[in-house]
């Protein structure tokens, strides 16, 4: 007898600018503390019962009032406040009381992409919100979380698009026909789409080296690779270019990025061809400390003084000379 699926997490990562999002601002504001606790609480019960949604009834605000000590009348409030808001999608949770997010459910499929890549991560249907477009090849839909339908009918119902979601051998042939595709074509054309594969490596790159993605992050670099003309090789020569010299913030890799289109760089060759030059001319250090300068007190300021000293970081990376 198989063993059951599992289908909630163990732990969920939680963005470090959680408290400066505008929404959680005009949340406490209204709520207070109380209102990031019920929300913190949802989010807990969602990602640890089915992964991605959390089923209500009529009894739900009292048994979350027993709970935090929220007076029912009150968690009722709140919860209309996330729903206005866009916290939790308004129109399932108005048709089948289920409480998620587009957010909650991109969270939720890379969180189980280890267990994606052994077998197909069975989703509801009928609760499985998150575009076609954005949703990993290993999510397959059934009538309820754990099913999987059989061979060719395993299509997700998302926002009214329905997508066909092939087997495991299926999508491996599918896989090595893309890889033998990505190594005859440098840059993507006008219109295409980045595949799956390639989407899921720049998001694991940019994890291993620069630091948790959010959604908003997520959605700029999709933007990049499949309407800005960024290659795929080129947006991981760039993630580990800014990682090795310690800028690791989505600012300055979207700066160099940006420069990159402004010069008309292309490959990851010309990337280096580049970067040797300004080495040469002795301009490296002083573009680290005007960004570092830039991103610290001057355009955009998040404080007076910078917290990196970028000179001495390359100094110590080409040299081993330099204190850290």
């Amino acid at each position: 007898m198989a063993r059951p699926q599992k289908e909630g997490l163990d732990y969920f990562p939680l963005d470090v600018d959680f408290f400066s999002n505008r929404k959680i601002k005009a949340l406490m504001g209204r709520f207070g503390a109380q209102g990031v606790t019920y929300y913190l609480y949802l989010l807990c019960e969602i990602y640890r019962e089915h992964g991605y949604y959390l089923q209500t009834d009529d009894d739900f605000d009292y048994i979350i009032s027993a709970e935090l000590g929220i007076d029912p009348e009150k968690a009722g409030m709140i919860l209309q406040f996330l729903l206005e808001r866009s916290l939790f999608d308004r129109e399932l949770f108005e048709s089948e009381k289920v409480l998620t997010s587009v957010s909650i459910q991109s969270r939720y499929q890379l969180a189980v992409k280890s267990r994606g890549s052994q077998r197909e991560v069975g989703v509801h249907k009928r609760y499985w919100i998150l575009p076609p477009e954005q949703t990993l090849s290993f999510i397959q839909c059934g009538s309820s979380s754990g099913d999987i339908l059989p061979q060719n009918e395993g299509f997700c119902e998302g926002n009214g698009d329905n997508f066909l979601k092939n087997d495991t051998k299926k999508r491996k042939e599918n896989k090595t026909k893309e890889n033998k595709s990505k190594q005859q074509q440098r840059k993507p054309e006008d219109g295409d789409v980045v595949v799956v594969d390639e989407r899921e490596e720049i998001l694991s790159c940019y994890e291993q080296n620069i630091g948790s993605i959010s959604v908003a992050v997520m959605s700029q670099l999709s933007d990049y690779l499949q309407n800005r003309g960024i290659s795929s090789k080129l947006m991981r020569a760039v993630i580990e270019y800014s990682a090795l010299y310690g800028a690791k913030s989505w600012r300055y890799l979207q700066t160099v990025l940006d420069n990159c289109l402004a010069k008309g760089i292309s490959t990851p060759e010309q990337l280096e061809e580049d970067c040797q030059c300004r080495r040469e001319q002795g301009k490296v250090s002083g573009d680290f400390a005007a960004s570092a300068q830039r991103f610290s007190g001057g355009e955009g300021s998040f404080g007076s003084e910078s917290s990196l000293d970028f000179a001495a970081i390359q100094e110590y990376i080409s040299s081993g000379r330099g204190v850290m």
